[in-house]
């Protein structure tokens, strides 16, 4: 695990330069993948499940609310949010900052007939949603390398890269910090926080700026060895005065 005073671990970068290169090389045209039992499209630019064992982990240990409404900021392919319709959540809505991930979780909304049911809207973190949007459940499978300082930006010229690292790298946790602070105004009376993190992110510095928010991290469940070199964790984070 990374420290907030010693910057990412060499670990952290590898494996988040490789995500961002296999699926960038891998994915030059639309193609399709299985996962859960299901096929679903895949969009050069957006971040590929099938590379990755997160999206599976999480999407099946998520309480999805059956009959409530669910949030998935960073929606990626869709299969997350597909998955919370299809299990019952009689509203869901995603979000994504990527044009690229919108368009690619409408089609597979409507791939496996569920459009009607799923709201797609491009934003940054809970930029898109109404004022008024509450969710019983929101949830975000973060970015939670942050590269350090002295990290190369991306190359502004090739967008389908620089849109995969923003699926991988948060730098500085800036948008650790926007989904703390805000999230407890798109939560229902009761509603839950949840966030998918790993042991090759900056758990000091998530600490923090969730005391900072007013929320204590409980670890809902992990992905122990179902990966090699990474823990997956499921993290709730629950206001300080419950």
């Amino acid at each position: 695990m990374t420290s907030s005073g010693s910057g990412p671990s060499r670990a952290a970068l590898v494996r988040g330069t490789w995500l961002v290169s296999s699926t960038a090389d891998g994915v030059t045209e639309p193609a399709t993948f299985r996962l859960r039992d299901r096929e679903w499209d895949l969009l050069p630019g957006v971040f590929a499940p099938n590379y990755c064992e997160s999206t599976a982990f999480f999407t099946e240990s998520l309480p999805f609310p059956a009959g409530g409404s669910f949030l998935e900021v960073g929606c990626g392919t869709g299969v997350t949010a597909v998955s919370a319709a299809a299990e019952g959540c009689t509203r869901v809505v995603a979000t994504d900052i990527s044009e690229a991930a919108v368009e690619n979780s409408r089609l597979n909304a409507s791939r496996h007939g569920l459009s009607g049911r799923i709201e797609v809207y491009r934003g940054d973190v809970f930029d898109g949603l109404r004022p008024e949007d509450r969710f019983d459940l929101v949830f975000w499978n973060s970015p939670f390398i942050d590269p350090g300082a002295g990290a190369a930006p991306a190359r502004v010229q090739d967008e389908r890269r620089e849109g995969l690292r923003r699926a991988v790298f948060d730098p500085g946790y800036r948008a650790h910090r926007r989904y703390l602070a805000e999230a407890g105004t798109r939560l229902t009376a009761g509603g839950r926080l949840l966030l998918g993190f790993s042991d090759l992110g900056d758990h000091d510095t998530l600490h923090r700026l969730a005391d900072e928010a007013g929320y204590r991290i409980s670890v809902l469940r992990t992905s122990g060895d179902r990966v090699r070199g990474i823990d997956y964790q499921l993290l709730e984070l629950v206001p300080s005065d419950d």
